[in-house]
């Protein structure tokens, strides 16, 4: 079985852990955490770079530092992960979905000014598949209208738009650095600050609402409580099994770039007969490979390939059920506008292995199992 993901691994992780171990500091902000925050604000501009346990954290503590509360709206697309909706509903705001753009299944930014009300506190646009949102647009919105830009880029480490790196745009930037990510630590992510205003509480409330981090810098003589906060640092040890991706990241990227260009080469015959949708990289943007997805005719044919794919040793998925459409969503959030792309298109897209060590030869494969099931 060719399987869909593998978690990357490039050979240093465990002796990484290993030093971790020995410097006696496997917490939180431990110097493997400083390694890869330090590297992370290197090479995206932003002005701060917290390590969390996971993107989810990363989007609550963004909702906790735009003060979201009980009765605010944020805008976002229905067509994402659970997170994103859940770090403002968890804070008593609305989720407000507006349709998606069938081409890159972002948000449809033409959709989010209609879709504002005096009760929106935020944007949330979410980089599906490390490709970029519209972001000069939503920012222009956002500035307009005095709201947050709070950008989900779980899955847009290493990609861009238009020079800029995503997550460094918005006021807030979320990385996802889960097993499923091109750059892993088992479990974790992080939260990116433009603005220097938000970083000292930031890391307040990610202290358990103490002023600790203070005290580590040797700015106070003592720490205390002085906020609300929680918990919201990864062991350094999962940091250290981040750092040996760190330095790799260029490589890890080109490699799934090249395996990326090669699926769309190999399925360019299917497209062409009108048979498969295939990925869109809009001009400015500049994707990671985080994944690659192609659109079949319905949700029937996408099941009956699945199928077939699976019978043949190659385990292939759809996405996500859109947010508005599950139980949650209608309790917690509402569809603005008409739905016209984003329950047709999820329901009709599949997504094909990628990960760092997929080999070409099981490009090869899987490409020619897709069209032997199209029977060219």
């Amino acid at each position: 079985m060719i399987n869909f993901n593998v978690p990357p691994y490039t050979g240093r992780e465990l002796e990484y852990i290993k030093q971790a171990v020995e410097n006696q500091k496997i917490c939180g902000d431990g110097p493997f955490t400083k390694k890869c925050s330090e590297w992370i604000e290197q090479q995206t501009g932003t002005k701060k770079c917290l390590l969390t346990p996971s993107c989810t954290h990363a989007t609550e503590l963004a909702a906790f530092l735009a003060g979201i509360q009980e009765g605010d709206e944020v805008i976002m697309p229905a067509f994402t992960f659970v997170s994103t909706a859940n770090a403002f509903v968890l804070r008593g705001a609305k989720a407000v979905f507006v349709d998606i753009r069938p081409d890159t299944m972002n948000i449809d930014e033409k959709k989010i000014e209609a879709a504002i009300t005096p009760r929106t506190k935020a944007i949330a646009p979410v980089h599906y598949a490390g490709v970029g949102c519209e972001m000069d647009e939503i920012m222009a919105i956002a500035r307009k209208h005095k709201l947050f830009v709070i950008e989900d880029a779980a899955q847009g480490i290493m990609a861009s738009y238009k020079g800029q790196a995503l997550g460094a745009i918005g006021d807030f930037g979320c990385f996802s650095f889960h097993e499923t990510k091109n750059l892993s630590m088992g479990e974790g992510g992080a939260l990116l600050i433009q603005d220097e205003k938000y970083i000292e509480e930031a890391e307040i409330i990610r202290e358990k609402g103490t002023n600790r981090s203070k005290f580590y810098r040797g700015q106070i003589d003592k720490y205390t409580w002085v906020n609300y906060g929680s918990s919201y640092l990864p062991s350094d040890m999962n940091a250290a099994y981040l750092w040996a991706q760190l330095e790799l990241a260029e490589e890890i990227t080109q490699a799934r770039l090249a395996r990326w260009e090669q699926y769309n080469t190999l399925l360019q015959p299917l497209k062409d007969r009108g048979i498969l949708e295939l990925p869109t990289i809009p001009e400015g943007c500049v994707h990671n490979a985080h994944m690659y997805y192609a659109k079949a005719k319905d949700i029937e044919e996408r099941t009956r390939l699945l199928d077939f794919l699976k019978e043949n040793g190659v385990w292939s998925v759809f996405h996500y059920i859109p947010l508005h459409t599950a139980p949650a969503g209608e309790k917690f959030g509402v569809f603005y506008g008409e739905d016209v792309y984003t329950t047709k298109e999820s329901e009709r897209l599949f997504r094909l292995p990628m990960y760092y060590s997929l080999k070409e030869s099981d490009v090869d494969y899987i490409a020619d199992k897709v069209k032997e099931f199209y029977h060219v």
